[in-house]
C-alpha cells in the first residue's frame, strides 16, 4: 500500500506540472491575441498621403499601383515603357499619377525624384516601394560572364539603394515607409548568377537602413516572395536566354557537362515552375499594402505558403539539407556511372 504522504506528493507534483504547462499556454495564447490586434491598427489619412512604386508595367507592382489607388492613396507609379505608363493610367483614377523611371539610370531617378517632389509639396512621400526587378540571366555560375551579374545587379541592388538614397529627405519629411521587394532566394541562393546574390544584399541594406532611419521615424519593411507567375519567373524568357548562355560558351566548357545536360536542365526548371509558382500575386500585395498601412508594420513578409511553410524554415537547416533539397530539382552535369 502506498503511503498517504507519498501519494499526496505525486499529486502536488502533477497538478504543479500541469499547472506549468497551463500557464506557458495562456501565455502564448494572450501573447498570440496581442499580436493580432496589435497587427490590425492602420493608420488613417489614405487620401493625403503619397507613395512611389517602382517596376509599375507589371507584376506586383502594377497590381499593388491599382490595389493603393482604390483606396484612395495618392499613387505614383515609375514605369520603365511608355506603355506600361499608359495602361497603368488608363486602369486607375486620374489620382495616380505616372513617371518614367529607369533604376539603372541615376539622372532618371533624380527626374522622377523632382516629379514626386513637386506631387507631395511639404507632405513629403509615405512610402517608397523598391519593386523594380529582373532575374536574367540565371543559370550554372561557370555559364556566367562578369556583365551577366551586373546586369541584375545593377537593377535589383544599386538600383534599390540608389533609389532610395535619392528619396530619403522627402521620406524624412513624412516620416515615411521604405518597402524593399526581396525574395526567399535572399535567405536561400537557389541558383546561379545575380538574382540571389541582388536579394541577398537587398535584405543585408534594408536591416542597416531600418536601424538608420528609425531615429528619423521611417520604417522599413522587407517582403521575402516564394515563387509566383510573374515575368521574373517567365519560362520561355528564362530558358531563351540559357540557350544564348549555352551558344557562347567555350567548347572545353561545354564537355565537361553532359550532350544533353541544356536540355535536361531547362525541363527540370520548366517542371518546378510550373508546380511552384502561384497565380495569386495578391499575396504579396497585400504584404506591401499592409506594410504601409498598418500602424506597426512588421519588419519582414513571408509572402506565399511555399514561403511560409517550406523555404524560410528551409533556411535555419543545416546547408547539407538544403544542398541536398535543391540537387533534387537539377540535373547531375556528369555522367556519374563513369567516375
Amino acid at each position: 500500500m502506498v503511503p498517504v504522504n507519498e501519494t499526496v506528493q505525486c499529486f502536488v507534483e502533477v497538478l504543479l506540472s500541469n499547472l506549468a504547462s497551463t500557464c506557458v499556454l495562456l501565455l502564448a495564447c494572450c501573447a498570440a491575441v496581442r499580436w493580432y490586434i496589435r497587427d490590425s491598427y492602420k493608420i488613417g489619412g489614405f487620401s493625403q498621403k503619397h507613395v512611389f512604386i517602382t517596376g509599375c508595367d507589371s507584376g506586383f507592382g502594377n497590381l499593388l499601383a491599382r490595389q493603393l489607388d482604390q483606396k484612395g492613396f495618392r499613387v505614383i507609379g515609375g514605369c520603365l515603357t511608355e506603355k506600361g505608363a499608359k495602361d497603368l493610367a488608363a486602369a486607375t483614377s486620374p489620382r495616380l499619377k505616372t513617371t518614367l523611371l529607369d533604376v539603372t539610370d541615376s539622372a532618371s531617378i533624380r527626374s522622377a525624384v523632382e516629379f514626386v517632389s513637386r506631387e507631395v509639396e511639404d507632405r513629403g512621400l509615405w512610402g517608397l516601394v523598391n519593386n523594380a526587378g529582373r532575374s536574367i540571366p540565371i543559370g550554372p555560375t561557370q555559364w556566367m560572364q562578369l556583365e551577366d551579374f551586373a546586369k541584375v545587379l545593377d537593377v535589383n541592388l544599386i538600383g534599390v539603394i540608389d533609389v532610395t538614397l535619392q528619396f530619403l529627405p522627402i521620406l524624412k519629411k513624412a516620416k515615411g515607409r521604405v518597402v524593399n521587394v526581396a525574395s526567399i532566394a535572399g535567405r536561400l541562393s537557389l541558383t546561379g548568377g545575380g538574382y540571389c546574390l541582388s536579394k541577398w544584399g537587398v535584405e543585408a541594406f534594408s536591416d542597416s537602413l531600418r536601424r538608420d532611419m528609425h531615429h528619423f521615424g521611417i520604417k522599413v519593411s522587407i517582403i521575402e516572395p516564394g515563387f509566383f507567375k510573374t515575368g521574373v519567373t517567365n519560362v520561355d524568357l528564362i530558358n531563351a536566354d540559357l540557350r544564348r548562355l549555352w551558344t557562347r560558351l567555350p567548347q572545353e566548357i561545354k564537355d565537361s557537362y553532359k550532350a544533353t545536360y541544356l536540355d535536361n536542365y531547362m525541363r527540370i526548371q520548366g517542371f518546378s515552375m510550373n508546380i511552384l509558382c502561384s497565380p495569386d500575386i495578391s499575396k504579396v500585395t497585400w504584404c506591401m499594402e499592409h506594410a504601409l498601412t498598418a500602424q506597426y508594420p512588421r519588419t519582414r513578409y513571408g509572402a506565399g505558403w511555399d514561403a511560409k511553410f517550406f523555404w524560410i524554415p528551409l533556411s535555419y537547416l543545416p546547408s547539407f539539407v538544403f544542398d541536398f533539397v535543391v540537387n533534387m530539382f537539377l540535373p547531375s552535369p556528369k555522367d556519374t556511372r563513369n567516375d
